[in-house]
């Protein structure tokens, strides 16, 4: 099975890597961009059982590979 985690701050959280995209992508000429926002997206493939490898990788999201006081993250398992 195939877990997709996606990391990106948390919307009262300044984002200065997103912001420098949004300038450089308005210095491209691209237009009406009104927000970007840069995070992490991990793959993680892994066998066993759905719901014990869900808990894990919700615990590990929080613990390890998300900062919960500035970023939210997005778990699925397929």
């Amino acid at each position: 099975m195939k877990a997709k985690i996606i990391v990106t701050p948390k919307k009262a959280v300044v984002d200065p890597q997103g912001k420098t995209v949004q300038n450089a992508l308005e210095q491209m000429g691209y237009r009406g961009i009104k927000a970007v926002h840069v995070g992490k997206y991990l793959e993680i493939e892994l066998e066993g059982d759905p719901e014990t490898a869900r808990r894990q990788l919700d615990e590990a999201a929080r613990k390890f590979l998300s900062n919960p006081v500035i970023e939210d993250f997005k778990l699925e398992i397929e």
